[in-house]
């Protein structure tokens, strides 16, 4: 078993694909009408065109919402990214306008860092133990 897709709640698909992409460094790889202006759009590492996929979900769920405000009133990211080294990362994102919660801090064995996504997410950028 493998994992295929993942999804973030996003309030506007079309501002989390700019973001994702021209900001994140993610590709674009499918973008599928649903109806009711909600799209199957999904985006990839640009590492890995065949890699795990992450769906820019809508949030027009009434749950999404309160769960999203929650999470971020707590400071936990909704997702994780896996970056070479959190420090130069931040320093790019940090330089384009993204907005920092957690700068980048060592924790044991990793260093990471939680910036907001614009589109109501926290996101973590984590340099794992090898």
């Amino acid at each position: 078993m493998r994992i295929w897709i993942t999804s973030v709640f996003v309030e506007d698909q079309e501002k989390a694909l700019r973001f994702y992409t021209e900001v994140l460094g993610f590709v674009k790889k499918h973008n599928v009408p649903l109806g009711g202006g909600a799209r199957w759009l999904t985006v990839v590492s640009a590492e890995q065109p065949t890699g795990t996929e992450l769906l820019l979900e809508p949030s027009g769920h009434p749950a999404v919402p309160p769960y999203q405000a929650a999470l971020v009133a707590d400071g936990i990211p909704a997702v994780s990214f896996s970056v070479d080294d959190v420090q130069a990362e931040y320093e790019r994102l940090h330089a384009l306008g993204v907005e920092f919660t957690q700068e980048p801090t060592r924790m044991g064995p990793v260093t990471m860092a939680v910036f907001d996504d614009t589109c109501g997410n926290l996101v973590q950028i984590v340099r794992p133990a090898l």
